[in-house]
């Protein structure tokens, strides 16, 4: 059973946008628990204290997210029309899915055609209520809207994965059940890669009502699970959603793995006491099945991360059973913490197990507990007593020590399907060693679908730098670069320190210019035309080649590969015509530093569209498109610079050129290639030695016409060229150019390999801002227009508002004190209201 690692987070839970903000809420031991919001209900008009009323509830509170009307359409490609009809929770998933993958910086559009699993667990349909309450609002994309299933089916049809595609619906169990079902798909290889987690909104009154009549509802608005006065749970919403790999696959491809899932199991209770009673024992059996599955011992539990939503018969029922495991094989000096995230946001139901998995997962990486809130006298029918079990009702340490850390999460249905989960701490990262040779210089890239979504994505990472200074820039730019998908809206900054990237943001977030700042807009799937020029450059050569040898290794191999070639022919070492200190420069030199420039940039997946140079320069030109080998392009730059230095007859150096040239072997350009001497396209000309020759004693010259191309100056600056881009700085900073050159061409569209600009370097994921999505309210319409217009519909509606001893006049006075200032299309309601009021009075008559 190979352990299943996480890689990936997403979240959205009450008062907690993202992760890092659940967990300084978990942290700081924070109850996000509010009255109904008045977007939400009217919980004035359906409160009552006593469970026994029908239609009524009997609280006024639960754990809700701001803004469930909201999401960005267009940046998923769905009309709004469409959007409208879709249920909040498809919408939610889909946000929150795309910021796990790029929480573990995979970049969501390159999963296409992969055998990517979706598990989504989800078991409210209050949007299905409210669409279909009347007839005439059900439209085209109603079923789809609606459907469970379309929840998960939608992303892999979105993002073309080809894995399994599912909703569960397990009850509060779901979630769980979820993650058990993706570690199965992968395990069986099924599936390489997997999403699961579970999503839960709290749109309509009705569920609320019916568990406030099953009496499953706090009245003080509180989990006190484990609490002797414990007397219900409290409804929470939000999603949570994990990615996951084997083990093996995550290390091999460098992730950052958050946690581990060791062992899961899922079973039913079976014929009980009741169809919702909960059942000790079944709960015994899943558990020891998880740790079987993940060959852990039950002594070896550091935490538990309990299901129990604060109900006291069903929170002794689950201590007992997690004491009966956990106490087999424990001394007394191996303690367990059992807690319970409920006690924070609320029991999110289809979204509960998922919620306290997350909260797991980063306590493991904070190696903390959060405390466990509500706790004042426990539940009598729970002990403690003789046991090394406790529960944390304050911040606790839980540091990495010789033995993994452990820990379980349950998670049950109110159905009788029960899920658990072990998760182990992530192995130990091998100590960071920077390479003496990185680069000076780094680039982040940045994109978005908008100019204002790319402000505040600039926003984001400027906020980011400010709270983690002691960030590296290498790794930053790493991620961002190799981890998100690149979109039409772009900026790419070049910076040598975390204070000097932070200043270039803040000038790009004030639409100020700064140095090493480019933006642009790519227009479609227009990629710039590259032409590669290679000038007859002998002065900046041996500077940039040095400074690159030193610090870039694919750069260094292509001028060790060169130095090889070239060794038994020259007197001097080869490297010495680069250093700095060296006066003595030749061809040899600028052909090798132009060679090895042209080869990494093609590894960084920069292709010339076409090639030209001049003098020295088209040798390598030619080279680079196919025209001879390296091995014979050196042969004939050795042979052109030792006659050049001889002194003999300009016929004798031509002749002894020229039988060199007739040794090569020439090919057709693979690659267009512009001729010097003619400023044209050619191909069979140069493809013989008189060509060559002819070069000896006419270097030619840059003729050809510019156009829309975009030249890439493989050396010195030529302020002569039209658009142009150099690989030598003002200052003679060879990466302050390569950076400059790389944000041009990454703001003009050019398909830009980061993974192998970083190949050659130590580099780390981290967990860097997600994508800020530009939200618009989307909800269906009704005939007034609105969602506003259609909760007062219903409450102006309802037959209770009827009573014989009003007249009509006071009715409106107490509607419009009970649901606040009506709008003008509310407004127009009232000649119905009068007429829906005047009904029900004679119905009460007769």
């Amino acid at each position: 059973m190979e352990p299943i690692a996480i890689v990936g987070i997403g979240c959205r839970f009450p008062q907690a946008q993202n992760p890092e903000a659940f967990w300084q809420l978990l942290r700081n031991g924070k109850s996000t628990i509010a009255e109904v919001p008045k977007d939400r209900w009217d919980i004035d008009r359906f409160y009552h204290p006593s469970a026994d009323t029908p239609g009524k509830m009997n609280t006024r509170w639960g754990g809700f997210i701001e803004q469930v009307d909201r999401f960005d359409a267009e940046f998923f490609g769905i009309s709004a029309d469409e959007v409208e009809h879709s249920d909040p929770q498809q919408r939610l998933f889909l946000e929150v899915a795309w910021e796990a993958l790029e929480n573990a910086s995979i970049v969501p559009t390159s999963l296409a055609g992969s055998q990517t699993g979706v598990f989504i667990g989800l078991c409210t349909v209050d949007y299905h209520r409210l669409l279909y309450k009347n007839f005439s609002q059900i439209g085209l994309y109603s079923g789809t809207g609606t459907t469970p299933c379309i929840t998960a089916n939608r992303l892999s049809y979105l993002l073309d994965l080809h894995g399994p595609s599912m909703a569960v619906d397990t009850a509060c169990s779901s979630s769980l059940v979820t993650v058990h079902l993706a570690c199965q798909s992968l395990r069986s290889r099924e599936s390489n890669l997997c999403l699961a987690g579970g999503v839960n909104l709290i749109l309509s009154p009705d569920s609320t009502i019916s568990s406030s009549q099953t009496r499953l509802l706090s009245t003080e608005g509180r989990c006190k699970t484990f609490d002797a006065s414990a007397d219900g749970y409290v409804r929470g919403e939000g999603c949570g959603v994990i990615v996951l790999k084997r083990l093996s696959d995550a290390v091999k491809d460098g992730d950052n793995i958050l946690a581990l899932v060791r062992g899961s199991a899922v079973n039913q209770d079976g014929l009980s006491n009741s169809l919702t009673s909960p059942n000790g024992l079944a709960q015994q059996s899943v558990i020891r099945q998880a740790l079987a599955n993940g060959n852990v011992q039950p002594s070896e539990i550091n935490y538990i991360d309990a299901h129990a939503v604060g109900t006291s018969i069903g929170d002794a029922i689950e201590f007992k059973a997690l004491k009966a495991v956990l106490m087999e094989g424990r001394e007394l000096n191996q303690p367990c913490l059992i807690g319970s995230v409920k006690t924070n946001i609320g029991h999110l139901e289809a979204a509960g197990g998922i919620s306290a998995l997350i909260k797991v997962v980063l306590s493991l990486q904070h190696e903390e507990i959060p405390p466990h809130l509500h706790l004042e006298q426990l539940n009598p029918y729970i002990s403690l007593e003789n046991t090394p079990i406790s529960i944390p009702t304050e911040l606790q340490p839980w540091y990495r020590g010789k033995r993994s850390r452990l820990a379980g999460v349950s998670a049950f249905g109110f159905g009788g399907t029960n899920a658990h989960v072990v998760l182990e701490e992530a192995p130990v990262n091998s100590t960071i060693c920077r390479d003496t040779g990185d680069r000076p210089s780094h680039a982040l890239a940045l994109s978005a679908k908008s100019e204002l979504a790319l402000r505040s994505l600039a926003k984001r990472y400027e906020a980011y730098l400010a709270t983690h200074p002691e960030a590296s820039l290498a790794d930053i730019c790493y991620t961002a670069n190799t981890g998100r998908t690149h979109f039409e809206h772009r900026v790419c900054i070049v910076a040598e320190s975390i204070a000097q990237l932070r200043q270039q943001l803040s000038a790009f977030i004030a639409l100020k210019e700064t140095t090493g700042l480019f933006k642009g807009k790519v227009k479609g799937r227009k990629r710039p035309k590259i032409v590669f020029l290679f000038p007859n450059d002998d002065v900046s050569v041996p500077d940039l080649g040095w400074q690159l040898y030193q610090t870039q290794p694919t750069f260094r191999q292509e001028v060790d590969r060169c130095a090889a070639i070239l060794q038994p022919d020259v007197e001097t070492s080869f490297l010495e015509m680069l250093h700095p200190a060296i006066s003595d420069r030749n061809d040899l030199a600028v052909f090798t530093v132009e060679y090895a420039l042209a080869q990494l940039w093609q590894s960084w997946g920069i292709k010339p569209k076409t090639v030209m140079g001049y003098g020295v320069g088209e040798y390598v030109a030619a080279c680079i498109a196919g025209v001879f080998s390296l091995e014979d392009a050196i042969a004939l730059v050795a042979a052109c610079t030792q006659l050049q230095a001889a002194n003999l007859p300009e016929e004798t150096k031509i002749e002894a050129f020229a039988n060199v040239a007739k040794q090569v072997t020439y090919k057709l350009p693979q690659t267009p290639l512009i001729s010097s001497l003619t400023g044209e396209l050619i191909a069979d000309e140069i493809a013989n030695p008189e060509y060559w020759c002819k070069h000896l004693y006419q270097p030619g010259k840059i003729t050809a016409e510019t156009g829309d191309c975009l030249f890439l100056v493989l050396a010195s600056l030529l302020p002569e060229m039209g658009d142009y881009l150099s690989n030598w700085g003002e200052q003679g900073d060879a990466w302050q150019a390569i950076g400059s050159s790389l944000g041009e061409l990454f703001v003009r569209g050019a398909a830009i390999d980061w993974l192998s600009f970083d190949c050659n370097y130590i580099r780390r994921r981290l967990q860097l801002p997600t994508y800020p999505f530009q939200r618009q309210r989307y909800w269906f319409k009704t005939p007034e227009n609105g969602h506003q217009e259609e909760i007062a519909w219903q409450q102006m509606s309802q037959t209770q508002y009827v009573n014989p001893q009003l007249t009509e006049e006071q009715h409106i006075a107490q509607l419009l004190k009970e649901t606040g200032n009506f709008s003008e299309a509310q407004m127009k309601l009232v000649p119905e209201l009068l007429e829906i009021l005047a009904q029900q009075r004679r119905q009460l008559s007769s």
